[in-house]
């Protein structure tokens, strides 16, 4: 078995740092999350914690970063389909990053503004999808029912949100996101 090397090691340091403070940060907000608080979980020295990420804020951009995905669904014209799969995905398992900045976007401009920077972008994709002249409002309205499905889930965790199965909450959902992604009936479809 080879040892591993010095980058290696930084590496696995990072990663656990930056895991301790993803979860830090969901569990506990901007606010209550301290540099020392990271490090004593992380097992590590505050100062390597500074060296590394250099600030608390420089931290939390780095855990708040969404993990890389593929290509979105939504680009392929299956606006419903691709938010429930994403939806889906982040009940099967935390979403720690998004949760970072869901509880600390309340009190935090910066978070607040991550919050904005991020979802504009996600927001337009899912707005080009819906065939309709108030787009941009049940693009809004479809991805608010996403966060507060995840906020009840895992912030709030209210009985039956927190238990139930990711498929059966797809399963209730996928009627009304279809409803709010198609053009209304006998409404004007939306112009390019």
């Amino acid at each position: 078995m080879t040892k591993p090397t010095r980058a290696d090691q930084r590496r696995r340091t990072e990663a656990r740092i930056l895991a301790t403070a993803r979860r830090l940060f969901a569990e506990l907000g901007y606010d209550r999350t301290t540099i020392r608080g990271v490090a004593g979980e992380a097992g590590v020295d505050a100062g390597l914690v500074m060296h590394y990420f250099g600030s608390k804020d420089k931290l939390f951009a780095r855990a708040a970063e969404p993990p890389v995905a593929a290509a979105s669904d939504a680009e392929a014209g299956d606006v419903t389909e691709a938010l429930l799969t994403s939806l889906a995905d982040r009940l099967d398992s935390e979403p720690e990053a998004s949760l970072a900045v869901l509880r600390s976007m309340l009190t935090n401009a910066d978070a607040a503004d991550r919050y904005r920077a991020a979802a504009g972008p996600e927001l337009s994709r899912i707005t080009e999808g819906i065939p309709a002249a108030d787009a941009e409002l049940r693009a809004g309205l479809l991805s608010a029912i996403v966060h507060g499905v995840i906020i009840e889930r895992y912030l709030l965790r209210l009985g039956p949100l927190a238990d139930a199965s990711p498929e059966h909450i797809v399963e209730l959902l996928r009627p009304c996101f279809r409803t709010l992604a198609a053009a209304p009936v006998g409404g004007a479809p939306r112009v390019p």
